[in-house]
C-alpha cells in the first residue's frame, strides 16, 4: 500500500473515533495540502482517472482524494481534515441531493462553498449523459458485460425507464461495478466532454 493510502486508511479510523495521530503524522510526512471528499469509491476512480488522464500526480502535488462512503459523513471528514483539525483545504464533488449536506458541513469546517462541485443527479449521469447510451453500450461490451445487460435489461423494473436510467442502475447491481466504471467511463471521455463539474474540480486542485 502507498503512503497516501496508508493516510486514507489512518483518516477512516480517526473519522470512526480512533486516534488522529497517524493521519497527522503522515499527512505532515506527505505535505498535504488538500483534500477532495467524494461519496464513493467509484466517485475516487472516476478523479483519479481523469487526473492520470491530464498527466498529474496527485498524491505528488500534496492533493488526497478520499471515498468518505455516503455525504453523511462529511460534516466529520471536514472537521477533522479542514480548519478545526489538519488544516487541510477542503474540497469535494457530490450528487445535487447531496448538496445540502456538503454545505453544511464545509460551513462548520470554514471550508468554502465554492469548493464544492455538484453533478445534476450523480458522477455516473454526468459520464453517461456526456458520452451518450451507445457508446456506453459499447463500453459494456467490450468489458464483457454484454450477456449480463442484456439479462438485466429484460427484468420488468427495467421497462419504461429511459436507458440513462437503466445503465446508471446496470453500474450499482453487482460489487466493484460502479469503481470500475468509474474509470472505464473517464477514459473513453473526448478530451472536450468532460462533465462540468469534475473538470471543474479538477481544474480547481
Amino acid at each position: 500500500m502507498t503512503a497516501m493510502g496508508t493516510f486514507q486508511e489512518a483518516v477512516t479510523a480517526w473519522a470512526a473515533g480512533g486516534s488522529g495521530e497517524p493521519a497527522r503524522e503522515l499527512a505532515r510526512e506527505l505535505s498535504l495540502q488538500t483534500v477532495v471528499l467524494l461519496e464513493g469509491r467509484s466517485d475516487v476512480a472516476a478523479v483519479n482517472a481523469l487526473a492520470e488522464r491530464r498527466g498529474r500526480d496527485l498524491a505528488a502535488e500534496g492533493v488526497s482524494v478520499l471515498s468518505i462512503d455516503g455525504a453523511m459523513s462529511v460534516a466529520r471528514y471536514a472537521s477533522l481534515l479542514g480548519a478545526p483539525g489538519l488544516g487541510l483545504r477542503v474540497t469535494g464533488l457530490c450528487d445535487v441531493a447531496e448538496r445540502p449536506y456538503y454545505v453544511r458541513g464545509f460551513e462548520r469546517a470554514g471550508a468554502a462553498q465554492q469548493d464544492i462541485f455538484v453533478c445534476a443527479a450523480d458522477l455516473e449521469d454526468e459520464l453517461i449523459r456526456a458520452l451518450g447510451v451507445t457508446r456506453v453500450a459499447e463500453l459494456v461490451r467490450e468489458q464483457g458485460e454484454f450477456r449480463p445487460l442484456r439479462t438485466f435489461l429484460r427484468q420488468p423494473a427495467q421497462q419504461g425507464r429511459a436507458p440513462q436510467q437503466q445503465y446508471r442502475r446496470f453500474f450499482g447491481t453487482k460489487k466493484g461495478r460502479k469503481i470500475h466504471y468509474g474509470r472505464v467511463l473517464v477514459e473513453a471521455l473526448d478530451p472536450d466532454r468532460v462533465p462540468a463539474p469534475l473538470d471543474g474540480l479538477l481544474a480547481r486542485l
